[in-house]
C-alpha cells in the first residue's frame, strides 16, 4: 500500500466475516476505495500514531473515520478509543464504535471516552449494508471536519 495515500476509513476489526461484510457494504455504495483494515488494537494505535510497523506514515495523514470494534486482541477497543480521544493530534478524528456488544456499560464507557457514535452490528447482510451506506454517507460526505 502507498502509505502517502489518504485513508478515508480505518476499520479496526478482528473478525474476518465482519471485515468482509463491512467492505462489501461500503463498496456497494462506493465508499470502499480507501479503507485500511487492522486486526487488533495494538496495530490500530501504531497506524493512527504512525509508529511501530507504520513509522513511515505521517501522523498528519489521519483517517477521515475510525470504525472500531470493542472486542479486540492485544489492546481492546475502549483503550484504543481512550488513547485516540485523549491525544490532541487525534482527538478530532470521528470514531464510531461498531460492535456486537449491547451491554449498557460498554455504551456508557464508549461515550464517556468520547466516541462519536455507538452502533450494534446487524447480523442480516441487507441491514448491515444499509448501516454501511448511512455511515459512509454521513461521515464521509455530509459531516464537515474542522
Amino acid at each position: 500500500m502507498d502509505n502517502s495515500k489518504q485513508i478515508d476509513i480505518l476499520l479496526v476489526e478482528d473478525n474476518p466475516n465482519d471485515v468482509e461484510l463491512t467492505i462489501r457494504g461500503f463498496s456497494k455504495y462506493n465508499f470502499g476505495n480507501n479503507i485500511k483494515i487492522v486486526r487488533d488494537g495494538e496495530e490500530a494505535l501504531e497506524f493512527i500514531f504512525a509508529n511501530g510497523r507504520y513509522e513511515e506514515r505521517h501522523i498528519e495523514d489521519k483517517p477521515s473515520l475510525i470504525l472500531l470494534d470493542l472486542n479486540l486482541p492485544k489492546v481492546d477497543g475502549l483503550e484504543v478509543l481512550r488513547v485516540v480521544k485523549s491525544d490532541p493530534r487525534t482527538k478530532s478524528i470521528p470514531v464510531v464504535i461498531l460492535t456486537t456488544s449491547r451491554k449498557e456499560s460498554d455504551k456508557v464507557a464508549s461515550y464517556d471516552l468520547g466516541t462519536n457514535s455507538y452502533i450494534v452490528k446487524p447480523v442480516d447482510f441487507g441491514k448491515f449494508t444499509e448501516v454501511a451506506r448511512q455511515l459512509g454517507y454521513y461521515w464521509l460526505l455530509l459531516n464537515e471536519k474542522p
